[in-house]
């Protein structure tokens, strides 16, 4: 039997070595259209690779998938989180859980995971051929032919193809795949920060919030947990969370929208209130700049009072009522403008690609073409930041690689 699997990044790799070790006598040959094998690996996290997330349920699990999530809950029966935790400390590269529950190679270097790949290729006998974009694909008598880039090389067939050829910006880029009848969902991208040109809480940046709750104005959009705050803007897990599940809404409204930052994530303002009075009745003498609500950072307890035009000097018991609402207001309601994004550190994640039905979930295979499967971030399945999306990689390319 002869397999190709199109895209040597994360799902290419993990699909070619699981299709080989399924079938050790078929030839399997991994093409790259780029002359960089693995380059998201070796970047994510920050140059350390977030493999996967610590997270055990299934439940939990999908969660973390703004699409796809519903359909990969069966397959992570499959391979989830453990298993692949498993399948890298079984091949030399030994992982630590961090307190968030994200998952690093015990070495903090994303080089740990290339290599490891890279050895397991070498050692089944994987071929892999860079500088080889694939840009269509013909079915011809049971058997699946694929056409170069111009320049690189004629037509090859082969028994089953495996397209892991990540995500891709534009919809153009997809015009092959439609060209066989799969659906296509727009790519839009996800996993951004908010960049805020007009507000002057940029002056903050580098304070982090460890919980905050963010909702986009005029929406149901929600998330909470930590907030960076940045010289352009605002990120942070918190902020990554809700560009992910807004992804399509926020490309929408063209990026032009308002968030409300509850920065003591306290969902009842009457329980803010009773926190200010505390402070009160233990602090009446001292000024507002000296005792800080819930401990937040000084500067940003400054700045939250100047925004709501309360001197740093004045006494805790001469607020008053009037001044105790705009403390609550500030703390649990206050509003920013966004106008524009930022990519996620090198990282680039876009929702959309290859419409969940048009590929049967349970084997990965195309629907529309028979001996075609696919796996990774081609297909509409998004995580959110925490080795979630490298974790569907590792799911699809197991299944993938099964070809069933």
């Amino acid at each position: 039997m002869e397999i190709a699997v199109v895209g040597g990044g994360a799902a290419g790799f993990f699909s070619a070595i699981a299709a080989k070790e399924n079938y050790p006598d078929a030839e399997v040959v991994i093409f790259e259209k780029s002359r960089n094998l693995l380059s998201k690996v070796k970047i994510s996290g920050g140059g350390r690779c977030n493999v996967t997330n610590g997270c055990t349920s299934i439940k939990e699990l999908a969660g973390a998938y703004p699409r796809g999530g519903r359909a990969l809950k069966k397959a992570f029966s499959v391979f989830n989180t453990k298993h692949a935790m498993a399948w890298f400390e079984s091949r030399g590269v030994p992982l630590v859980v961090q307190a968030d529950n994200c998952v690093f190679p015990v070495s903090q270097n994303s080089q740990s995971v290339v290599d490891c790949f890279l050895e397991q290729a070498k050692k089944l006998g994987i071929e892999i051929e860079v500088g080889r974009g694939v840009k269509k694909i013909k079915p011809i008598e049971g058997r699946l032919e694929l056409a170069f880039m111009s320049g690189e090389g004629p037509s090859k067939t082969f028994d089953k193809v495996i397209l892991a050829s990540g995500g891709f910006p534009k919809r153009r880029s997809f015009e092959w795949l439609e060209r066989l009848n799969h659906q296509i969902e727009d790519p839009v991208p996800s996993l951004f920060t908010f960049n805020m040109p007009d507000e002057s809480v940029t002056e903050l940046m580098g304070i982090a919030v460890k919980e905050t709750v963010v909702s986009i104005r005029g929406t149901k959009l929600k998330s909470e947990g930590p907030l960076l705050i940045t010289h352009w803007g605002m990120s942070g897990p918190a902020i990554l969370k809700l560009s992910a599940f807004g992804a399509r809404l926020l490309s929408e409204k063209g990026y032009d929208f308002e968030i409300q930052v509850n920065w003591v994530n306290v969902q009842s303002n009457d329980a803010v209130l009773d926190e200010l009075k505390k402070i009160i009745d233990a602090h009446s003498n001292k000024v507002l700049s000296n005792v800080r609500p819930y401990l937040l950072p000084e500067r940003l307890w400054l700045f939250l009072l100047d925004k709501s035009d309360l001197s740093p000097k004045k006494k805790w018991g001469e607020l008053g009522k009037k001044g105790m609402n705009k403390l609550v207001s500030v703390l649990t309601n206050d509003v920013y403008g966004v106008k524009g994004k930022t990519t996620f550190k090198e990282e680039f994640v876009t929702c959309g690609g290859v419409s969940l039905g048009s590929v049967d979930l349970s084997t990965m295979q195309s629907k529309v073409c028979k001996n075609l499967y696919f796996a990774g971030e081609i297909m509409d399945i998004d995580g959110i930041t925490g080795g979630y999306n490298f974790q569907a990689a590792w799911t699809t390319g197991f299944i993938a690689g099964k070809l069933k």
